[in-house]
């Protein structure tokens, strides 16, 4: 018996891998190691070029790892990831950008990765941590690349704003 693999499978399997290598300082070995995800059900559309999967959804690979209610993986024409949507009353993303920094979090009703411009949404009841730094709000964006964060107190199509809160912890100085 001849099995064949859907092509949106296999593009799916590179699109999951793309999340943890899209970040220029990701750690290494997230390339190589095996992507492993958890859900009670998928469903599958190789024409629209979407996955979602539905129920505990917890999607690992090396440091990156993605979870929600429900995650959703849409693909461009060309086939590509373009995006990666959790939902749920919290909705994680996570990755350690080098060995020697912390892990970046973030949480979210809502969480949309933007694979090309390598930038994340943090949508109502949104948090990310980043060291001993902490932002909370409506809406956080994050840039991955420039270490960018911005915030509002609201996003559109949520009720309600959530005021802006920040904590920055000072830089450690060396002690001589």
């Amino acid at each position: 018996m001849t099995r064949t693999t859907s092509p949106f499978l296999l593009g799916l399997s590179l699109v999951i891998l793309s999340l943890a290598v899209s970040q220029a300082q990701a750690l290494e070995g997230d390339a190589s190691a095996p992507i492993q995800i958890e859900a009670d059900r998928l469903d599958l559309d190789d024409r629209a070029g979407t996955a979602v999967y539905q129920g505990n959804v917890n999607i690992q690979q090396g440091s990156m790892r993605l979870t929600g209610s429900r995650v959703e993986i849409r693909r461009n024409d060309a086939g590509e990831l373009s995006q990666a949507i959790a939902t749920g009353d919290r909705a994680y993303i996570e990755q350690q950008p080098a060995p020697d920094e912390s892990v970046v979090r973030g949480w979210g009703r809502r969480i949309v990765y933007h694979v090309a411009e390598r930038r994340m949404e943090l949508i109502d009841q949104a948090e990310l941590h980043r060291g001993g730094d902490t932002f909370d709000g409506g809406y956080l964006e994050y840039f991955l690349d420039r270490r960018v964060v911005q915030a509002r107190s609201s996003a559109e199509g949520v009720e309600g704003n959530q005021r802006v809160r920040m904590t920055l912890e000072p830089e450690q100085q060396d002690s001589q």
